[in-house]
């Protein structure tokens, strides 16, 4: 699964970046990594860019970048689960 794919409040866990050296750089100096949790805020309207938050930080990127990032399965939202 890419990042992409993930609707507004879903998170997920990042498995790779794959992507040309420079935009894996890019990532990595805006905190993606492999075994970071990320979880998508919004998406700006007509498929435009994504909101992401990587631990206490937001960052905006491009919906060809987002599908750079492959995920681990999305974590389930904790508000939905039974206490």
């Amino acid at each position: 699964m890419q990042l992409n794919a993930l609707k507004p409040g879903e998170s997920a866990i990042i498995a790779a970046i794959q992507a040309e050296q420079a935009l894996v750089q890019r990532l990595n100096a805006l905190g993606f990594r492999a075994g970071k949790q990320v979880q998508v805020v919004r998406q700006a309207a007509f498929n435009g860019p994504l909101h992401i938050r990587i631990g206490s930080t937001d960052v905006v990127i491009r919906l060809q970048d987002a599908r750079s990032i492959q995920l681990h399965t999305p974590l389930p939202d904790p508000e939905s689960i039974p206490a």
